[in-house]
């Protein structure tokens, strides 16, 4: 009986732990995570608006920069991996000097929110790159996404930003397609509501190890 119970308890602390949290503020997710403030966006604020004004330009130079050739890809949801360098070099024209952001440790790491911090006015500035199309701005579709990591890319109290691209299919070339963009969106991300999904995972070791973790119940050359 008394293992019973435990077992049921056991079985009811991993049901609440699946359980999604719901909109959480991405301010408070981010100091948590780091100790780091999100400051608001204030359009009173002079510095505000000047450093908006720049990203507009910015946002208005790489989209023509975008649609000059196009980006050639095979899926939509691989564009956006390309729109960050269009954006770093219309950043140079304003020596907002991008860079990829750092963690404590100093090493720079590409992968992982935010791709870009950039510097005006002695201040930095986070801003990561995206894109959307007309038909599924409006849904439910994941879009935005981050996990915590030992040495995680904020290291700074400041402004987080995104600029966004809605692209479409412009033409083809070969088997792939030709994606060009026709609107841009600046956006701010203080008050971005974030969902957690807790998720179970394993490792190659445990996997193939047979020590920990599965059975090997048979195997043989081809």
């Amino acid at each position: 009986m008394k293992d019973e119970k435990y077992i049921s308890k056991l079985e009811n602390a991993i049901k609440q732990m699946l359980l999604p949290l719901k909109d959480i503020p991405f301010n408070l997710v981010i100091e948590a995570l780091t100790g780091k403030r999100v400051i608001p966006f204030d359009p009173d604020n002079l510095e505000d608006k000047e450093i908006l004004d720049i990203l507009k330009n910015v946002a208005l130079i790489a989209g023509k920069m975008i649609n000059k050739d196009g980006i050639i890809r095979a899926r939509a949801n691989e564009v956006g991996n390309d729109i960050e360098s269009f954006v770093k070099s219309a950043m140079h024209d304003y020596h907002l000097n991008p860079d990829i952001p750092s963690g404590a440790s100093g090493r720079k790491k590409a992968m992982g929110y935010p791709d870009i911090i950039f510097y005006h006015g002695g201040k930095p500035y986070y801003l990561e790159c995206k894109t959307y199309n007309q038909e599924n701005i409006g849904t439910t579709q994941r879009s935005f996404y981050f996990s915590p990591s030992e040495d995680f890319k904020v290291i700074y109290d400041t402004h987080h930003f995104i600029i966004s691209y809605e692209m479409y299919v412009a033409d083809r070339k070969g088997s792939k397609n030709v994606y060009k963009c026709r609107h841009w969106k600046i956006l701010s991300l203080e008050s971005l509501s974030l969902d957690v999904k807790y998720e179970f995972n394993s490792d190659n070791k445990r996997l193939y190890s047979g020590e920990d973790g599965t059975l090997l119940l048979a195997e043989g050359k081809v």
